[in-house]
């Protein structure tokens, strides 16, 4: 019985098992995404984790260590001049398992596994990521900063509304000045009728003054006219 026995041998003898996961490495090294199942994938990330740590110091005794896994060059050679570099600040996790469905064969649980920092399209979608407020059913309270802001927008809205209103100003300005016009004119008018006024009741004097004297000289008094 296996009880409690956590290694999974995937099926095969160690010699069989320790090139197929060496092949994998390789090929993950050199495409940064291969198509597996779950079980192996999951036994690939254990064992090409720490190649990637080792890595990170670019030495020959590194390298050799590496190599002894890999058993190839150009892999070697891209993990130390491209991969490493890249991951020089994550501290772990260089791999990523995304689940894609059962195999039509045998119904095998599927998988692609990849390096993290090569998945462009994930990084892009962190970094245009917005930040997101949560709603509250309280209001917020507004900060003594925060209400002078609110009175110096306010001041200014009035200000702005102020400085639209003026051309209404200027338009009717003309109206006024037409007023003043007619006030500085109204004097020398209402001069020139009391003029008028003045000489016609002078007239109707004189006329009255001559019909007196007329009809002194005939004897004859206004009444009987």
């Amino acid at each position: 019985m296996r009880h409690r026995k956590g290694f999974n041998h995937l099926g095969r003898t160690r010699s069989h098992r320790k090139a197929m996961l060496s092949n994998m490495a390789s090929s993950l090294i050199l495409h940064k995404r291969i198509t597996t199942t779950i079980a192996k994938a999951k036994a690939l990330r254990v064992y090409v984790e720490p190649l990637i740590t080792k890595s990170k110091n670019d030495s020959t005794h590194s390298r050799r260590v590496v190599f002894s896994y890999l058993q190839d060059k150009i892999a070697v050679s891209e993990l130390f001049r491209e991969v490493s570099p890249k991951v020089a600040d994550r501290p772990g996790g260089y791999t990523r398992i995304l689940k894609i469905g059962n195999r039509l064969g045998d119904n095998a649980d599927m998988c692609v596994i990849e390096l993290v920092d090569y998945n462009e399209n994930m990084l892009e979608a962190k970094t245009a990521k917005t930040k997101t407020t949560r709603r509250r059913r309280g209001g917020k309270k507004k900060v003594e900063g925060q209400e002078a802001t609110v009175v110096s927008t306010d001041v200014k809205t009035e200000k702005a509304e102020k400085t639209d209103t003026t051309p209404d100003v200027e338009e009717k300005e003309p109206a006024s000045d037409l007023a003043e016009e007619v006030k500085e004119s109204a004097p020398e008018k209402v001069i020139e009728a009391a003029s008028e006024e003045k000489s016609a009741s002078d007239t109707e004097a004189s006329v009255e003054v001559k019909e007196d004297k007329s009809s002194e000289e005939t004897g004859e008094s206004p009444e009987k006219k």
